[in-house]
C-alpha cells in the first residue's frame, strides 16, 4: 500500500531497513585509513632520525684510541718505557727516578735554600741508596759566603749577573771601607768571585795603589760542603739573596 502521498507504506507500520554499504567504499575507507597511519610512522621517524643528527657526529676512523692504561689528558707528557738493570739482586729494590724539592737544608754545617733534586736509575739495597745520575740546584745564601769574607762583609746582588761585596779592610792599622762588584764562575768545582771595579771613596790614584791589596782580599773562594761525593758544582749565577748553583753527579750514593 501507498502513503496518502504516494509513497511506500512501511511493512507492520515501522522504518525501513538502512541501506547496507556498498563493500568497495569500506575498502577504500580501511586502506585510507591505513595509509594515513603509515605516513604519521613516518614523520615520527623522520623527526627521530634529523634529533640523533643533530646531537651526533660521525666517526672519526682515522683516529686510533689509545692504548689501556695511558692518559689522554693533553699536557700529559709521553710515557718513556724504563728498563732495570738486568743485575738487580733479589734483596734490593730500583726506582727508575726520585725527586727532592725542599725550602731549605742543612748539610755539614751549610744552609741551602729552594733545593730541587732528580735522581734517576735509583737503587737501594745493602750499599745504601745509589742513583746512576744526580741532578741538583740550590741558592746558597748571601750570609753563608759573606761569613768567609769576615765578620762586617756583606753580599748583595749587583745586576746584570754580578755581586757586590761591602767589607773593611785593615790598612796600616786603620780600617778602611771598601766596596766592590765582581763576576762569580766556578772553578774546579768552587765558587770564585773575582772583583773587576773597587771603590774606596777617596781619590783614583789611592784606589790605584791599594788595589791590588785589596783585590787580594776581597777576592773569595767557597766549596759547597755536605754534598754526596761525586756531586760536583757546574754553574753557578747571582740571584736575589743568594748563588743559585746547579750540581751534577754520577753514582752518587745518596744514603749510606
Amino acid at each position: 500500500m501507498d502513503a496518502a502521498d504516494g509513497g511506500p507504506i512501511p511493512p507492520y507500520g515501522g522504518a525501513f531497513p538502512a541501506a547496507p554499504v556498498p563493500r568497495r567504499r569500506l575498502r577504500w575507507r580501511v586502506l585510507d585509513w591505513a595509509i594515513g597511519a603509515l605516513g604519521m610512522l613516518g614523520l615520527v621517524a623522520l623527526g627521530l632520525l634529523l634529533f640523533w643528527l643533530s646531537i651526533t657526529r660521525p666517526v672519526d676512523e682515522s683516529v686510533v684510541p689509545p692504548p689501556a692504561g695511558t692518559s689522554t689528558s693533553p699536557t700529559a707528557e709521553p710515557l718513556v718505557e724504563v728498563i732495570p738493570p738486568p743485575d738487580l739482586a733479589e734483596d734490593e729494590v730500583w726506582l727508575g727516578d726520585i725527586s727532592l724539592t725542599a725550602g731549605s737544608v742543612i748539610a755539614a754545617g751549610t744552609q741551602l735554600r729552594d733545593v730541587i733534586g732528580t735522581g734517576t736509575d735509583v737503587t737501594s739495597g745493602p750499599d745504601g741508596l745509589v742513583a746512576r745520575h744526580l741532578e741538583l740546584t740550590a741558592t746558597v745564601p748571601f750570609h753563608v759566603v759573606a761569613e768567609e769574607i769576615g765578620p762586617d762583609a756583606r753580599l748583595s746582588a749587583a745586576g746584570k749577573g754580578e755581586v757586590r761585596v761591602d767589607t773593611e779592610v785593615e790598612a796600616l792599622g786603620r780600617s778602611l771601607p771598601v766596596g766592590a762588584t765582581g763576576t762569580v764562575t766556578v772553578v774546579g768545582g768552587t765558587l770564585v768571585m773575582v772583583p773587576t771595579t773597587i771603590d774606596i771613596g777617596g781619590p783614583q790614584f789611592l784606589a790605584e795603589l791599594l788595589g791590588s791589596v785589596v783585590r787580594e782580599l776581597i777576592t773569595f773562594e767557597h766549596r759547597i760542603e755536605g754534598l754526596p761525593d761525586g756531586v760536583v758544582l757546574r754553574s753557578v749565577e747571582v740571584v736575589d739573596g743568594g748563588f743559585r748553583a746547579h750540581l751534577t753527579g754520577d753514582d752518587v750514593r745518596l744514603v749510606q
